[in-house]
């Protein structure tokens, strides 16, 4: 497969390093070629000099064949835009966007285009697991109708099965973590002490979800 990224920074140079040595072509386009250094003498790879969400550029680096996409430069507004050029102007299936600004990696998530979570983002959620919140988005389809969710049920679930859990809160267990491990769910799971679920539930039901995880099960109702 041919790749093609946006962006010779720490991160797309880490990334083109890495799959150079795979069975895989790559190009890599930055405005300063100066960036390319950080690709070492031994790449083999094609280096564009160019704006990543110029078409003629992307097309130098090879765009038409591309499997897949990665823009990773330093700016949001270029990187969503390279790859919704590549994805709507040259239909490469497989395209990925860095994108610093939480609330917009969560609006181009639900348009089906993946973004990589970056700093912000990630001290969100970690700030969600100091505080000790109960639940904690981990993914979300495309279309944004289904939610994956994180949640630390109340001790009062403790020896309730997953699934009460999930006839209570209309949601599914994919895994549980338990002990620092992740395990796949079998009938009869009884939750435990400590156990994080993860769990796929509509998002009109994530509210809900939040409300009953909280509490302790009322009698004759799990």
């Amino acid at each position: 497969m041919h790749i093609v990224i946006m962006g010779c920074g720490r991160v797309g140079a880490a990334l083109t390093l890495q799959l150079a040595p795979l069975e895989h072509t790559v190009a890599i386009i930055d405005q300063d070629p100066l960036a390319f250094r950080r690709l070492g003498d031994s790449f083999a790879g094609r280096t564009v000099k160019g704006v990543g969400f110029d078409r003629e550029t992307l097309i130098e680096a090879g765009i038409e064949q591309a499997g897949a996409f990665a823009a990773v430069s330093s700016g949001d507004n270029s990187n969503i835009i390279a790859a919704r050029v590549a994805r709507e102007t040259f239909g490469v299936q497989r395209v990925v966007a860095r994108i610093y600004d939480p609330k917009r990696a969560e609006v181009y998530e639900r348009l089906g285009i993946p973004t990589v979570a970056t700093v912000p983002w990630t001290s969100s959620r970690l700030l969600k697991s100091v505080l000790g919140e109960t639940t904690s988005e981990a993914w979300r389809d495309p279309s944004g109708t289904i939610a994956l969710v994180a949640v630390a049920p109340h001790e009062g679930w403790i020896g309730h099965t997953l699934a009460d859990f999930e006839a209570a809160t209309g949601s599914r267990a994919a895994l549980f973590t338990r002990f620092g491990t992740g395990q796949l769910p079998v009938p009869g799971t009884l939750i435990q002490s400590g156990d994080k679920l993860h769990v796929a539930v509509p998002d009109d039901h994530v509210p809900a979800l939040k409300d009953i995880a909280s509490c302790a099960p009322e009698r004759g109702k799990s």
